[in-house]
């Protein structure tokens, strides 16, 4: 077990975790830490607590060095000086939006950070391709004087520190508390049974919603595990107590089916265990198997009846003078005897011509 404490530097930026050692911080706290930039200035998220090694291993990564200790506690000094480093951010920012487009270069500035001693100045920008910005980091290292880093991000960290409102109506959760992105996939929604429409399960960046990965576990772990026999899903031909049908709608969650019977044309609302796919129905159906003979005797009753005749005679007679008729379900009627000849074969005069 080892101490540690979480802190983080933005408002929804990654948490990262130091030694206390002796000091006992609280949560809400600012704190001076060293890290691999130098000096920061971050805000305690998590208060002090023992975390297995083996966890800290796989939240930070195999081959994780031994974690730096706090430095202090933020002084007025220090908080004074962070706020004028936030002016000191939006004035570079104005200056490189301008040198930008000095250069005509094809690149969208999205934000600027400045290291709390100053030692660094970092511009995120979002560009298609590679850009090629030698003379912008010059023109930049001439006016701020101190070393300049130009990073390129993705589209998703370009919406985390825009920020703004997803579909939904709420504040993005990438800006908000989201630390990390996780992978999301198209076979989430398909597991809650969601539109597949992009345009509704995208977000403002154009990637796949960050709430789709919410309750994905969930819903593979309780149920697409658990049901191997039948998942019943929409399209689906079933049967139920009231015929068969088509599933239209599946609520994982309470393990129902909305089925269209095509009979009565209605909509019925079925347990799972109440459906049965067609497929199944034929396996169901047992099948009455004749029972072996004792003796050869037996076998040729059975292949060869004595009264052939009476077999021949039971069956139904063929119809006689009978002709097509389309109204009636393509089945075939009688002819009548006053208008029609049944002696010679119905030859209609031209289309439609057919016998009522």
């Amino acid at each position: 077990m080892q101490k540690v404490v979480g802190v983080r530097f933005k408002k929804a930026g990654k948490i990262y975790y130091f030694d206390p050692g002796e000091d006992t911080v609280e949560k809400g706290e600012y704190v001076i830490v060293d890290t691999a930039r130098g000096l920061e200035c971050g805000k305690v998220v998590l208060e002090i607590r023992e975390m297995p090694e083996a966890q800290l291993t796989k939240i930070c990564g195999a081959g994780v060095p031994p974690l730096r200790k706090i430095h202090r506690r933020a002084t007025k000094a220090d908080m004074a000086r962070l706020a004028d480093n936030r002016v000191k951010e939006k004035e570079a920012f104005q200056i490189c939006l301008e040198k930008i487009a000095t250069h005509k270069l094809p690149m969208k500035l999205i934000d600027v950070d400045y290291t709390f001693d100053v030692n660094k100045i970092i511009f995120y920008f979002t560009a298609d391709g590679r850009v090629d910005f030698r003379e912008l980091v010059r023109d930049l290292a001439y006016i701020f004087h101190t070393r300049i880093e130009l990073r390129q991000v993705g589209v998703r960290d370009e919406a985390k520190v825009l920020g703004g409102t997803g579909c939904c109506g709420r504040p993005l959760c990438c800006a908000t508390f989201l630390g990390d992105f996780a992978p999301v996939s198209v076979r989430m929604a398909k597991e809650q049974n969601l539109s597949l429409n992009p345009t509704k399960i995208s977000g403002i960046c154009g990637r796949l919603l960050c709430c789709l990965k919410y309750e994905s576990e969930y819903y593979h772990e309780q149920y697409m595990e658990k049901f191997k026999s039948f998942q019943p899903e929409r399209g689906d031909k079933v049967i139920l107590d009231e015929g068969e049908g088509r599933i239209v709608a599946v609520n994982a969650t309470n393990k129902t089916a909305t089925v269209y019977i095509e009979s009565s044309r209605r909509t019925v609302t079925a347990a799972w265990d109440m459906i049965l796919p067609v497929e199944q129905r034929n396996k169901n159906v047992e099948l009455e198997e004749p029972e072996e003979p004792e003796s050869s005797a037996e076998l040729e009753e059975i292949l060869e009846p004595e009264t052939p005749e009476e077999t021949i005679s039971a069956l139904p007679p063929e119809p006689e003078n009978k002709t097509f008729n389309r109204q009636d379900n393509f089945k075939f009627k009688p002819l009548n005897k006053k208008t029609d000849r049944p002696n010679k074969k119905f030859k209609p005069r031209r289309f439609g011509d057919y016998k009522k």
